[in-house]
C-alpha cells in the first residue's frame, strides 16, 4: 500500500505545469550571515522548466546569490487543508545581466494584474533594464503536495 506520501506527490511534470498556473512565489537565498533571505515576487517559467525572476541588480537577494548561487522557491495554492498544492524547487541560480536574453526571459514573468502598460509605463519599464538582472533558476530538486489528490479524506 503506497504512503500517503507517495499519494499526494506530484510528478516532477505536474510539479512545472503548476508552476506554470500560478505567478507569485517566495524566493530563498543564503544571507552572508547563513540566515535565509526570503522574500515574495512575481516570477515566470521558461520552455526549458527553470524559474526566471527580474530584480535590481543591487537587490539583497541579487547580492545574497552573488555569493551562493543557490536558492529555493516555494509556491503554494488553497485554503483548506484538503485543496493545498505546493511545489518547493531547490535551484541552481545563474544572473543573467545581457539585455537580450535578459528581455527574452523577462516575457515568461507574469503578473496578477493582467491590465496592459501606458506607453508611459512602457518606457519606464525599457528605462530600467539598465539597472535590472533576471535571476535564472534553474531546479535540482522538486518537492512538492497536493492535497486533493487525497479526495478530501485525510
Amino acid at each position: 500500500m503506497p504512503s500517503r506520501r507517495d499519494l499526494i506527490r506530484m510528478s516532477d511534470a505536474e510539479a512545472i505545469e503548476f508552476l506554470r498556473s500560478e505567478c507569485k512565489t517566495v524566493l530563498g537565498t543564503i544571507g552572508k550571515d547563513g540566515i535565509p533571505h526570503m522574500v515574495t515576487l512575481y516570477y515566470g517559467v521558461d520552455p526549458e522548466g527553470r524559474i526566471v525572476i527580474s530584480s535590481f541588480a543591487k537587490a539583497q537577494k541579487v547580492v545574497n546569490c552573488e555569493r551562493d548561487p543557490r536558492a529555493t522557491i516555494t509556491v503554494e495554492t488553497g485554503t483548506a487543508y484538503h485543496e493545498i498544492k505546493s511545489v518547493m524547487a531547490q535551484c541552481n541560480v545563474e544572473i543573467i545581466r545581457d539585455f537580450e536574453p535578459m528581455r527574452a526571459a523577462m516575457q515568461y514573468i507574469r503578473s496578477a494584474n493582467p491590465r496592459q502598460h501606458t506607453e508611459e509605463a512602457q518606457e519606464q519599464i525599457r528605462a530600467s533594464y539598465a539597472k535590472r538582472v533576471v535571476l535564472r533558476l534553474t531546479p535540482f530538486r522538486l518537492i512538492s503536495w497536493d492535497h486533493s489528490k487525497l479526495g478530501e479524506k485525510y
